[in-house]
């Protein structure tokens, strides 16, 4: 059994730091599970490690697709473990790092993931629902029919209720009914990253006056200029569309602060909740503002790898 780290915790908590810290120590590379930083052209907006940090520790799955691609859950598990092997064949130690739980969730459990493509004439007549009857009545559909897929999902990301909708009818099962896993030749240790929760908001507020003293409104730009459309879901990460708005005069700099804090902080507390509902058996918490916590993190770690 190959052994591999997971290393999850909310936006801001500080994961960067010690994954890096952690694969110095165990000789390991790091494999991204930030479903943001998959995309090309979207760097400093979505806090993707520095080039001089991937320098020093090798990285995977960062800038794998077009900001018009979409990378599928199912596309992405399958990367994983592709990567996973060539690590271990290395005699390195993979260390999967990201606070995007149903992606990470998907490579720890080993769901076997339906192949559904793209219905665009169905995501089309959900689309037009959603505009006629709105986000909760698309949402009590996907409770109708599939209450498990229903039970993960946030009824606000239409984008991803329809993408249920649309497995349940091109399959005919529901999430539970098809939720079969494979066999895998990997044993995960996860290790949890915490920190007060104000003390988080204020790491924010400082990541949020970085993006923007740092090059954000430049990357805006440079992605208009390349013809990206804005609805596009990998644009929907948190900086994005307030800066679209900001340079076509819609918002000010004060609003496109306040605005990308509020969505921050409500994507910190998804996140937690994620990770502490669905995984508080298997999962070992750490908090980062407890003295000595580096090095306990590494012993624990250690001891685990035998």
């Amino acid at each position: 059994m190959g052994k591999v780290v997971v290393i999850v915790g909310a936006t801001a908590v500080g994961k960067t730091a010690v994954s890096a810290r952690l694969a110095d120590v165990i000789d390991g590379e790091i494999v991204n599970a930030d479903a943001s930083s998959f995309y090309r052209g979207m760097t400093v907006g979505t806090a993707k490690p520095t080039l001089e940090e991937r320098s020093r520790v090798r990285h995977h799955l960062i800038d794998i697709a077009a900001p018009d691609e979409t990378v599928s859950v199912g596309e992405y598990q399958q990367m994983v473990y592709a990567v996973f092997d060539e690590i271990l064949a290395r005699g390195k130690v993979p260390l999967l790092v990201g606070g995007s739980g149903l992606y990470i969730r998907a490579v720890v459990e080993g769901y076997l993931i339906p192949e559904v493509p793209p219905q665009e004439a169905f995501r089309a007549e959900m689309e037009a629902f959603v505009e006629r009857a709105g986000k909760e009545a698309l949402f009590a559909r996907l409770e109708a029919v599939d209450p498990t897929a229903a039970a993960r999902i946030d009824y606000r990301n239409a984008r991803r209720v329809i993408r249920a909708l649309e497995i349940y009818a091109v399959t005919g099962q529901t999430e539970a009914e098809r939720n079969l896993k494979q066999d895998l030749p990997y044993e995960f240790v996860m290790v949890g990253l915490a920190r007060p929760r104000e003390e988080i908001y204020a790491r924010v507020d400082a990541r949020i006056e970085r993006m923007l003293a740092g090059g954000l409104v430049a990357e805006v730009e440079a992605l208009q200029a390349a013809g990206y459309d804005f609805s596009l879901p990998a644009l929907s990460a948190i900086g994005y569309r307030q800066v679209a708005r900001m340079l076509a005069g819609e918002m000010d700099e004060e609003e496109v602060v306040a605005e990308m804090g509020k969505f921050t902080r409500r994507l910190v507390r998804q996140q937690s909740n994620w990770f502490i509902k669905r995984d508080k058996e298997r999962t070992v918490w750490f908090d980062l503002g407890e003295e000595g916590v580096y090095e306990k993190i590494e012993e624990y770690v250690q001891g685990w790898l035998g």
